[in-house]
C-alpha cells in the first residue's frame, strides 16, 4: 500500500521587523544663532559685563518687523506687495494695523478701515533664523552700505533698524521688487541696556558703524 505523502512544513515566518521609531528625543536642531547664544555667547556676556547671575543676561526676546503704508493705503498693489513681502521674509502670516489716532495731514481716521501698516512678531526659533539672514544676508546686499548706526537704541536697550527696500532679502523675487517700500525691525531685548544690547547684538555679528558712539 503506497505510503501517504506528508506535506513538507513552511518554516514559520519571521516577524517582520518594524523600523525603529523616531523619539522625541532626537529634537529639531536648534538655529545656528541660538544654539551660539546658549552654548557659548551667554557666558560670554555675564563676564564681559561682570554679572553674577546668568538671569540677568541679555537676551533677544521677540523681534518684530513692519512695514507702514501711508498715503498708499487705498492702492491694493502696494499694501499687498508690502503683506507678500513680510510674509516671506519672516516666514509668518503678518498682521494689519490700523490707525490708533486720526492725522487730518494723510486724511487718516482712528481705526478707518484701510490698514496704515502691517507687522510680524516673531519669537525663539523663527526670531533667530530671520536674525541671522538679515546680519549675514540681507545687510551686506544694501547699496553703500557702511554699517548700522550704533544710535538707535531707547532707554530699555531696544534696538531699531530701518531698510529703505525689501529687495536685499533673498526671499524676494524681480517680480516682488516691482514695487518698493521700506520696512523697519525692532529687537526687544530681555534684561537690555545701550551698553547690554549692543554686545549682545555685536557677538550676533551685528556690523555697527566704525566710530559711531
Amino acid at each position: 500500500m503506497a505510503e501517504k505523502k506528508t506535506a513538507a512544513k513552511k518554516p514559520a515566518a519571521k516577524p517582520v521587523e518594524k523600523p525603529a521609531a523616531k523619539t522625541a528625543a532626537k529634537a529639531t536642531a536648534q538655529p545656528r544663532l541660538k544654539a551660539l547664544y546658549n552654548a557659548e555667547l551667554k557666558s560670554k556676556l555675564a563676564k564681559e559685563l561682570g554679572l553674577k547671575n546668568i538671569n540677568q543676561v541679555p537676551e533677544l526676546k521677540k523681534v518684530i518687523v513692519s512695514s507702514g503704508v501711508g498715503k498708499k493705503r487705498e492702492d491694493k498693489k502696494f499694501t499687498e506687495t508690502v503683506e507678500l513681502t513680510l510674509a516671506k521674509i519672516t516666514g509668518q502670516a503678518p498682521t494689519s494695523r490700523l490707525a490708533k489716532k486720526s492725522i487730518a495731514t494723510f486724511k487718516i481716521r482712528k481705526g478707518m478701515g484701510a490698514p496704515v501698516g502691517y507687522l510680524t512678531t516673531l519669537r525663539n526659533d523663527k526670531m533667530y533664523e530671520f536674525v541671522d539672514r538679515l546680519i549675514n544676508v540681507a545687510l551686506p546686499h544694501v547699496r553703500d552700505f557702511h554699517g548700522v548706526s550704533r544710535n538707535a537704541f531707547d532707554e530699555q536697550g531696544n534696538y531699531n533698524l530701518g531698510l529703505k527696500e525689501q529687495t536685499v532679502f533673498p526671499e524676494i523675487t524681480f517680480e516682488d521688487a516691482a514695487v518698493l517700500h521700506g520696512l523697519e525691525v525692532t529687537f526687544i531685548i530681555k534684561n537690555g541696556s545701550k551698553e547690554g544690547s549692543t554686545k549682545l547684538l555685536e557677538l550676533f555679528g551685528m556690523p555697527f558703524e566704525k566710530g559711531d558712539k
